[in-house]
């Protein structure tokens, strides 16, 4: 099987008035991500949103700005993006979609062989649950047009360390 992971197509990054709002160029991305989304579903593949999910005084505020505090609109997946009751929604609190959470639990159980991702931000949470999934033997796929960052250059270095450092294909 396979599955599509969604990293962080939340309110605080892609609105303009989000509290980490990653740039134009991010949301330049939902119409890919939508289509992906809609594709996973047609083919009745798992579609996993990762979604950024912190307490009130999380120590990540010390380094970015108070973003995705749970409970609030920020944190919540953006409108543009169809979710179906069958999507798994996977809270997490640091960059990694696999720290503290059931993620590894739920692809060893779905029998997934093969992890496409889109998202943001592709320097932080992306690279790092790229690495984790390329560390676990999984193949796996990043869309150059599915992931954006609001730093152009991270973005750009962060697809080549995924190519040559972890594995990952590039498309």
């Amino acid at each position: 099987m396979k599955a599509l992971l969604v990293i962080d197509m939340l309110n605080d990054f892609l609105n303009k008035d989000g509290a980490l709002y990653c740039g134009d160029t991010a949301r330049q991305i939902i119409p890919f991500v939508k289509q992906k989304i809609e594709e996973f579903h047609r083919l009745q593949q798992l579609v996993i949103f990762i979604c950024d999910s912190h307490q009130e005084n999380d120590l990540e505020f010390q380094m970015f700005p108070r973003h995705c505090v749970q409970g609030t609109k920020g944190a919540q997946i953006i409108d543009e993006l169809p979710v179906k009751d069958k999507d798994i929604i996977i809270k997490k609190t640091r960059y990694s979609a696999f720290y503290g959470t059931e993620l590894e639990d739920i692809l060893k159980k779905k029998a997934v062989t093969e992890v496409q991702v889109v998202g943001v931000c592709t320097s932080i949470c992306v690279m790092d649950t790229v690495g984790d999934l390329c560390n676990r033997d999984y193949k796996v796929i990043v869309y150059k047009q599915g992931v954006a960052d609001f730093d152009q250059k991270a973005h750009q270095f962060s697809l080549e360390r995924m190519k040559k450092t972890y594995g990952a294909e590039i498309r």
